[in-house]
């Protein structure tokens, strides 16, 4: 029984390193049995490796003499033991695993590691002196190694939604307890930022909007006059979403759409929504101007197709924008509240975010971002550029965005961690007094170090 699951690749590294040492100069024993589960053996390499697992994790400090290395040992054993009788327990409980539920996760795994070497050889060697076999071998094993957590995570929300598990009472001098022995092994909090902001995406003048509605207009005449919808939206469409496929859009629901476009599909007021084949007269969204075709309906839903012609934006029109970004920082900092101004300016016709309240790593931000933010202080008001739409990313949008908390990380505290590290003994604890019960159903015997401990339950 292996312990789960060691990144693959620190797995091959250790293997590499563990080949390279000179081989000892005495016979090698037999692997020994340290423990039986039921009729399942757990066996000293199954517990070397558990162990070298955990150290590579950095979950545990590698013990330095032979009383560290015996404590470390007992834990890990125990654990070991632990997980067996759960994934005996799935046997009781009928459940089980299947290929297609844990392959994607082997196939992204085996490819992560993969692309660790330069090539198929090198990587089949480092397999080979890891002891993890050929490719597929390894591939195998992934595959027992993530059938075994799943199966484990399974039974034990199994028994969590059966009341079966219930986590216990936790003081908060255990907390404290738990989170000094763990702090030294914590990731390092991510640099971060909070903020608010105003998007401002650039918009067409009025020539240009009369341009397109003209354009739009001409192509529902054209529709009207016998052409063909599908047609015409792969040749004029602008909606790069849809243009391939004649505009089709799907099946929709209400709410899931811009107002002036989902009255004509759900209809609203005094105006009934299209039938089936019914075209729409030109739509004005801010998107631009649009011809809505329904082609299907059932029961909340509408199957559509549109034709999508946009408006033209100019550099003249950029230039404005950033004008616009100019100004409405200064009004920002000379006082007038943010929401009436995000109410007047922001895009939300695109979707975009205005307050991003929960920290936000500064390196997971978009590059434009992090320039922007640099040696910034809590409360500062900046503009900025962003990359346009995924639609039109030449045409860029306009940022105006205040920071509301600074982090420059490092260290995590026990106050930032209580609830977390709470819920987590909770939840092991009832898991502890579960398995306890299980031990007096199972017959278990454990022997490291040549030390018997079996408790013979029913059999």
């Amino acid at each position: 029984m292996r312990r789960i699951l060691a990144p693959a690749i620190a797995l091959l590294a250790a293997g590499t390193l563990r080949a390279q040492q000179p081989a000892a100069p005495k016979p090698v024993a037999l692997d020994a049995i340290v423990a039986v589960v039921g009729d399942q053996p757990i066996t000293r390499y199954d517990l070397t490796e558990a162990r070298l697992a955990r150290i590579q994790r950095r979950e545990v400090k590698e013990p330095t003499d032979s009383a560290g290395l015996a404590v470390l040992d007992s834990a890990v054993l125990d654990d070991l033991v632990q997980d067996e009788l759960i994934l005996q327990k799935a046997k009781d409980l009928k459940i089980e695993v299947t290929d297609a539920e844990i392959t994607p996760d082997v196939d992204r795994q085996v490819k992560e590691t993969r692309s660790q070497f330069p090539n198929e050889s090198e990587f089949t060697t480092a397999l080979a002196k890891a002891s993890l076999g050929t490719p597929a071998e390894y591939r195998r094993f992934l595959m027992d190694q993530y059938r075994r957590q799943m199966t484990r995570q399974k039974v034990l929300r199994k028994l969590t939604q059966d009341a079966k598990i219930i986590p216990i009472n936790v003081t908060d001098a255990e907390v404290a307890a738990e989170f000094e022995k763990s702090k030294e092994f914590l990731p390092k909090k991510p640099a971060s930022v909070t903020f608010k902001q105003i998007v401002i995406a650039p918009a067409p003048s009025a020539p240009a909007k009369e341009v397109a509605r003209v354009k739009a207009e001409s192509l529902l005449a054209e529709l009207k006059r016998g052409g063909d919808f599908e047609r015409i939206a792969k040749r004029e469409s602008m909606d790069p979403l849809t243009k391939e496929t004649g505009g089709d859009m799907g099946w929709m629901r209400r709410g899931g759409n811009f107002p002036e476009f989902e009255r004509w599909l759900f209809g609203v007021g005094f105006q009934a929504a299209l039938s089936p084949g019914q075209m729409s007269p030109v739509v004005e969204t801010p998107y631009g101007y649009h011809i809505i075709r329904v082609d299907r309906v059932q029961p909340g839903e509408v199957k559509a197709r549109q034709i999508l012609i946009v408006p033209k934006i100019d550099s003249a029109d950029i230039v404005r924008t950033q004008k616009l970004a100019d100004s409405v920082m200064g009004r920002w900092k000379a006082g007038v509240p943010f929401d009436t101004l995000a109410k007047k300016f922001h895009d939300f016709a695109g979707k975009e975010e205005t307050s991003l309240l929960t920290p936000f790593a500064r390196d997971s931000l978009p590059v434009s971002y992090q320039k922007a933010f640099l040696l910034r202080k809590t409360s500062e008001i900046v503009t900025f550029q962003i990359p346009g739409a995924a639609a039109h990313p030449d045409i860029p949008k306009f940022v105006v965005a205040q920071i509301l908390t600074v982090d420059e990380g490092g260290d995590r505290t026990l106050e930032e961690l209580k609830a977390a590290v709470r819920s987590e003994l909770a939840q092991r604890g009832g898991i502890r007094r579960y398995i306890d019960g299980l031990k007096k159903q199972t017959y278990v015997s454990v022997r490291l170090n040549g030390l018997a401990d079996a408790s013979p339950g029913k059999p």
